[in-house]
C-alpha cells in the first residue's frame, strides 16, 4: 500500500481533523524512527497513518480499539502483518511488545501530541522546538497531561529519549504544512 492509498483510506473512516493531525504526526515519527533503526520507514509510516483508523467508528470504546480497525484493514486488503500491529498497538488489550515497530508505535503515539503542544507554546513553530524543550516538558506532568509518557519511555530499549525526541521533531518538522504548524 502507498502512503497515499493509506491517507484515502483513513480520510474515508476518520472524519475528525484532530484524529487525521495525530495519524500524521505518527506516521511521521514512524517514518523518521525506521530510518533511524534502519527498517522500512515506507511500511512503518503506513502503520502510524492507519494505526487510530477505527477510532472514529468505536467512539473510544478501548475494549474495541484496534481489533475493528484490523478487520477494516484486512477487508480493505491491507497486508496481515500491518493489520495485526495495529490491531496490537491497543495497550489496553494488549502489550509485552517486543517487534521495533510495536515498541515505536507506543512511543510515537504518545509522542505525537506531546511534541505538537511543544510546538503551540512556541506559538505554532515545530522550528523552535528542540530536545531539552521536549524533556523539560515530558517531565511536567501537568503539561499535556494526556501523554502517556511510560509509553513513550517503551523507546529505550531501541534509542535513548533525546534521540527520540530529535528523530520526532525532525518528522513533524517535515509534515508541518500538513498539520498546521510554521
Amino acid at each position: 500500500m502507498e502512503r497515499d492509498d493509506a491517507l484515502a483510506l483513513l480520510r474515508r473512516y476518520v472524519e475528525s481533523p484532530s484524529h487525521i493531525i495525530h495519524s500524521l504526526a505518527t506516521a511521521a515519527i514512524m517514518k523518521k524512527i525506521a530510518e533511524h533503526l534502519g527498517e522500512d520507514a515506507d511500511t512503518w509510516e503506513i502503520i502510524g497513518l492507519l494505526h487510530d483508523i477505527d477510532y472514529d467508528l468505536v467512539r473510544g470504546d478501548m475494549d474495541r480499539h484496534g481489533i475493528e480497525g484490523r478487520c477494516i484493514l484486512i477487508e480493505s486488503g491491507v497486508r496481515e502483518e500491518i493489520a495485526d500491529i495495529v490491531m496490537r498497538h491497543n495497550h489496553t488489550l494488549f502489550g509485552d511488545y517486543e517487534q521495533p515497530v510495536e515498541i515505536a508505535l507506543q512511543a510515537a503515539d504518545s509522542a505525537s501530541g506531546l511534541i505538537i503542544a511543544c510546538a503551540l507554546v512556541k506559538g505554532g513553530a515545530i522550528s523552535e522546538v528542540t530536545p531539552r524543550t521536549v524533556r523539560k516538558k515530558f517531565r511536567e506532568k501537568s503539561f499535556a497531561a494526556g501523554c502517556e509518557r511510560h509509553r513513550i519511555r517503551m523507546i529505550e530499549p531501541l534509542m535513548d529519549l533525546e534521540t527520540f525526541f530529535l528523530l520526532a521533531i525532525e518528522g513533524l518538522t517535515g509534515i508541518r504544512d500538513d498539520i498546521g504548524l510554521t
